[in-house]
Formats: C-alpha cells, structure tokens, sequence
C-alpha cells in the first residue's frame, strides 16, 4: 500500500500534533505535581 505525498503529509502532522498533545500533557502533570509538592512543604 503506497501513501500519496498529501497522505504522508497529513500523517507526519497528526503525529507531531499527538506529540505536542502528549508534551503539553507531561508537562502539565509535571507542573502539578511540583504545585503539590510544594504546598505540602510549606503546610
């Protein structure tokens, strides 16, 4: 099964969309757990 080049394209954009989403989504459990970590310490 041969992709079109406009078919590669959109895939290689979903892809590193899912990867921007996943990135966003590290980060922000990141961010929480430091939020947490840090009002912990200072209670």
């Amino acid at each position: 099964m041969r992709l079109t080049p406009e078919e590669l394209k959109a895939r290689k954009r979903r892809n590193i969309a899912i990867a921007l989403g996943l990135v966003a989504f590290m980060v922000l459990v990141f961010v929480t757990t430091l939020l947490r970590l840090q009002a912990n310490v200072g209670g």
